[in-house]
């Protein structure tokens, strides 16, 4: 708990939530450079090429998981706010076995998955064959990397986010120092990688699980009747469920982006791409803050306090609100550096920056949505997710069908900062009903 009196929210207790995640997403594109740079040194574009297209594959695939993190943060920040710690230890449980059993299908699935990747994005025979040899490897440890997800999201549930920080940071380190030695010093070429980061993920299992050890010290979490109770697996099945459409809904706004941008040529294409990169920035250093408000928010949904739900949320909006000034800043100040470091070609550089002012009000549109979907997850208001992003993407179909034909580019653009908008403006009509559920009012 934080310092003081228990369960006071404090501005130290959301920086120690939240600033060993930012220091953990700094360190992800890191480990990419390392994979390409040390690929690289093959002398040969299909190596590189290969464990691009094998990586983006897998983490799509993965990507798909990603509502055994969110979704198990809130119910078990709930589960250890309301003091049922006994639901804490089999939140756990649950976590591990759908991983488990999510895993195993990827590996029984992985010839018709990996097929159907590539008939959508056909590369050279070369690049295929490499590709498939590097993802028949990765592949066994889809297990384990699921596993992270829930593993992850049940730390940060009981503000342990310096747990998580060590997790990344072996896994990252670990990953590297093989990359080197399977690539460079025994020279496995792609497979190489591929063994790197199959047991550096493997190796993060087992440190989460070793850092999680005080829940296997009760016997709630091999408490069987517990682990399977109908009622509970129904719940966390729906939290899931809804924060998967919610995801895949998101998911389906950024891919038609990318596609119509194709439509203005490979030019504005790759002018798209750069400008992407820096809401990726924005997202990296909002999470920290958002999975503070999912842990503090939920603590509080357990205590049944709508002033500390109230606290949690304005503190670490608060903190969101200095990260986003900070970036805005540093877009405007910094962008087009930014963008020439990026893109070396000049009409590319020239196209992003025509667009480049969009990056520095983004940050600034899109702190509700990432915020309000940080407080939804921690109160499990994941039906509200779904529907207010269901709106959301209505509301960027009629932007984009309305601004597109008669701005171009800058009509798309303008689209999906209005679906950030329109996102934060329906979720924040949904909040006061949190603060009423907090109080039993409904």
């Amino acid at each position: 708990m934080a310092e003081g009196v228990p369960g006071t929210i404090t501005h130290k207790r959301v920086l120690k939530i939240a600033l060993p995640i930012l220091l953990a997403n700094i360190t992800v594109p890191i480990l990419g450079a390392v994979d390409t740079g040390v690929v690289g040194q093959l002398g040969q574009a299909a190596p590189i090429g290969a464990v691009g297209i094998g990586a983006i594959i897998l983490s799509a695939l993965y990507w798909v998981f990603g509502f055994l993190r969110m979704g198990t943060t809130g119910l078990t920040s709930q589960a250890h706010g309301a003091g049922r710690s006994g639901e804490v230890a089999a939140l756990l449980t649950r976590a591990l076995m759908i991983a488990l059993a999510g895993g195993v299908a990827v590996i029984i699935l992985q010839i018709p998955l990996f097929s159907g990747a590539f008939l959508i994005a056909p590369a050279s025979a070369e690049v295929e064959d490499l590709a498939h040899k590097y993802l028949s490897i990765r592949v066994w440890s889809a297990p384990a990397m699921i596993a992270i997800y829930g593993i992850t999201g049940w730390l940060i549930a009981l503000e342990r986010t310096r747990a998580v920080l060590l997790i990344q940071l072996l896994m990252n380190g670990l990953n590297i120092s093989l990359d080197l030695w399977f690539v460079l010093g025994l020279g496995w070429g792609v497979q190489g990688v591929a063994f790197a980061t199959f047991l550096a993920e493997w190796g993060g299992l087992a440190l989460g699980l070793w850092l999680c050890r005080g829940a296997f010290r009760v016997p709630a979490w091999r408490d069987w009747p517990r682990v399977f109770d109908q009622q509970a697996l129904r719940h966390m099945g729906q939290v899931n469920g809804d924060i998967l459409l919610r995801s895949l809904m998101l998911q389906a706004i950024f891919l038609s982006f990318l596609f119509l941008g194709a439509d203005f040529g490979d030019v504005t294409l790759a002018a798209n791409q750069v400008l992407l990169q820096f809401l990726h920035i924005t997202a990296y250093a909002l999470d920290g803050f958002a999975f503070a408000a999912e842990a503090l928010v939920g603590n509080a949904m357990g205590r049944r306090d709508s002033r500390h739900l109230r606290r949690a949320a304005t503190v670490s909006s608060l903190w969101g609100l200095v990260s986003v000034g900070i970036l805005s800043t540093g877009f405007a100040l910094l962008g087009g550096m930014i963008v020439d470091t990026m893109a070396k070609v000049p009409a590319v550089q020239a196209e992003a920056r025509t667009y480049l002012p969009y990056m520095v009000v983004a940050p600034v549109l899109g702190l509700g949505s990432y915020m309000l979907d940080g407080i939804f997850i921690g109160a499990t208001r994941t039906r509200d997710m779904r529907n207010m992003m269901a709106l959301s993407l209505l509301a960027y179909a009629v932007a984009v069908t309305l601004l597109v034909p008669l701005l171009g580019n800058h009509g798309l653009w303008l689209a999906l900062l209005i679906s950030f908008v329109a996102r934060a403006a329906t979720l924040g009509a949904r909040y006061p009903a949190l603060e009423h559920a907090a109080d039993g009012r409904q």
